[in-house]
């Protein structure tokens, strides 16, 4: 029922996402839909997806029963004599009449004991348990990616959006000063110096320009070519972090992340699965058995039908299957080391993601509080002290690339600290099918 349920919920999860990216029509997309479209097209988390399948086949044979063997003989089979003669009962007296070959038929059953069987029942359970959370796994680092790509485009998006803006004052300026230039308001270096400073924005805007083709070709190639994908403009949304839970401390959101990260519980799981290998190993040398049945016809026999049973055991004098269980061990030893190394990583990934997270915001807020509006204030103050010849072209042309400078900061911060975010929400391992599903499918 786990397993049924699990595939359920798997379907879902990318109908969810196939209907949605269906509706992806204009070219402004969210992170949502760019998600789902990835979900669709990507070939590597369909592949990680097969996994479990294949975990699925192995419990089947785990739980397997050994078949039967049934066998037919027939003996007594003398080119010389066949029985001729015999006084047996079921012999015809007469020394030129054969009585007949003897027939055997017989049943055979392999009985495996000391549990093996359960054994590797609940070994491949752990498999399969083991591979889902692969999956999980797969899940939240896969969607990391894709946000990582659609964060580099909108942020190529916010500079070219910056130099067109500076594009366009400069061209404002560039026409006041010209009047200016005619009438005798300002020298022609000066006029000139501005005039190159507006070309050299245009120039900045073709560089914008290609820095956005290159961020839509990057996540085209992450989503495996859609249809128009060349033509997608971000959307400008920034994460909210109300639920992050960040007024727990470092210690439980290390605890949080160890008790929900899937790459862990696989860990985890294969140890567990490693350690019923093991008990499976050291019963290898208590043998099965095999269960004989059958029925005999011999004519030439005083008993003319009779049965018999029998059982049949190997004897684990010279090899006692140490090589398997040794093995085993290793595997189990192995499986604990990597589990241990898998939850150091984790709490050195969580304490790192909340230090850079919270670096990024204090970076962000910092911006939001003084600086965006200082910058643009000294870039007005000195523009409006330049028109009255109060203030050199120098200094308007410090305070253009100034503001410049700022905003284009800006924009770096807000995307760290939105890379930043779900860097720390992925170290805590909260990306989940369930989540996926309630966000990305349709209302």
């Amino acid at each position: 029922m786990q397993h049924r349920s699990f595939k359920t919920t798997v379907t879902k999860f990318l109908l969810g996402f196939l209907l949605l990216s269906s509706q992806v029509q204009a070219q402004t997309v969210s992170l949502d839909e760019v998600i789902s479209i990835f979900y669709q097209r990507n070939l590597d988390l369909i592949a990680a997806r097969y996994n479990v399948d294949q975990s699925l086949a192995d419990a089947i044979v785990a739980s397997a029963i050994p078949n039967p063997t049934v066998s037919f003989q027939l003996g007594e089979l003398s080119g010389t004599n066949l029985n001729k003669g015999s006084s047996a009962t079921g012999c015809n007296h007469n020394t030129n009449v054969s009585c007949g070959p003897a027939e055997y038929y017989s049943f055979s059953q392999l009985i495996e004991v000391a549990g093996k069987r359960g054994l590797r029942m609940e070994s491949s359970t752990f498999a399969t348990q083991a591979a889902e959370n692969d999956f999980r796994d797969a899940v939240r680092i896969f969607t990391n990616i894709v946000r990582n790509s659609y964060y580099q485009l909108l942020q190529a998006q916010k500079y070219r959006e910056l130099t067109q803006e500076i594009v366009d004052h400069y061209q404002t300026i560039t026409a006041a000063n010209k009047l200016r230039l005619n009438s005798g308001d300002i020298s022609e270096s000066d006029f000139l110096r501005v005039k190159m400073e507006s070309i050299r924005a245009e120039s900045d805007l073709d560089n914008a320009q290609s820095a956005v083709t290159s961020a839509q070709a990057d996540l085209a190639v992450v989503l495996r070519w859609p249809e128009k994908s060349l033509q997608f403009e971000a959307q400008e949304q920034w994460p909210d972090a109300k639920d992050l839970t960040l007024n727990l401390n470092k210690e439980e959101l290390t605890n949080k992340a160890l008790q929900q990260r899937p790459d862990l519980l696989a860990d985890k799981l294969r140890a567990e699965q490693a350690d019923k290998l093991l008990d499976l190993a050291q019963r290898l040398k208590y043998p099965d058995v095999t269960v004989t049945g059958g029925y005999a016809r011999d004519p030439s026999n005083n008993a003319l039908d009779s049965g018999f049973v029998g059982l049949s055991v190997p004897l684990p004098v010279f090899y006692q299957y140490k090589g398997e269980a040794d093995k085993a061990q290793v595997n189990l030893n192995q499986n604990k080391l990597k589990a241990e190394q898998t939850e150091l990583s984790i709490r050195n990934d969580v304490i790192s993601s909340l230090a850079t997270w919270s670096s990024a915001d204090k970076i962000v807020q910092r911006y939001k509080k003084e600086l965006l509006t200082d910058a643009l204030s000294v870039r007005n103050s000195s523009e409006l002290a330049y028109n009255k010849g109060a203030n050199s072209v120098l200094d308007f042309i410090e305070a253009q690339r100034s503001y410049k400078n700022i905003m284009h900061d800006y924009y770096a911060a807000e995307i760290n600290r939105a890379n930043a975010y779900y860097d720390l929400k992925k170290s805590l391992g909260t990306e989940t099918i369930a989540e996926a599903t309630s966000k990305n499918s349709p209302n």
